[in-house]
């Protein structure tokens, strides 16, 4: 079982955010926690906010009211797209403009359990298996 977050128009460039997206990428929601909580960029703020929508996310898509640390979740996917720009002028010498472009981006993650739910949910290590099949 999978949940999806989304962050839409966060006013950071795609850059910025992507340095800190890809140190969380596979690893579990504690480890990832912990990563972006002691990271000094701005970014890791957001993010952290994002993973923890997602945990509760999950939380409430399963009927069965389960905890998460229960059943081992991590990181599937996480990937940030660039948003829309505003663009802006500023004066520059000799009676000249210069462009300013205040990016933003679109951030969607996604968590997945490791551990079987009960009710006969697949797990990612017993995926291959059912591909065979």
């Amino acid at each position: 079982m999978e949940a999806v977050a989304k962050l839409r128009n966060c006013p950071m460039s795609a850059r910025k955010m992507r340095l800190v997206a890809d140190t969380v990428r596979g690893k579990s929601v504690e480890e990832a926690l912990n990563i972006l909580k002691f990271t000094k960029k701005e970014a890791g703020e957001w993010l952290e906010k994002l993973l923890l929508s997602a945990i509760s996310n999950w939380e409430v898509k399963n009927d069965m009211a389960l905890s998460a640390d229960d059943y081992n979740l991590f990181v599937k996917t996480i990937f940030v797209d660039g948003g829309t720009s505003l663009k802006r002028f500023r004066p520059a010498p000799h009676g000249r403009a210069h462009r300013i472009r205040k990016r933003m981006n679109h951030v969607t993650l996604i968590v997945e359990n490791r551990v079987e739910i009960e009710g006969g949910e697949v797990v990612v290590e017993e995926e291959e298996e059912l591909i065979e099949e």
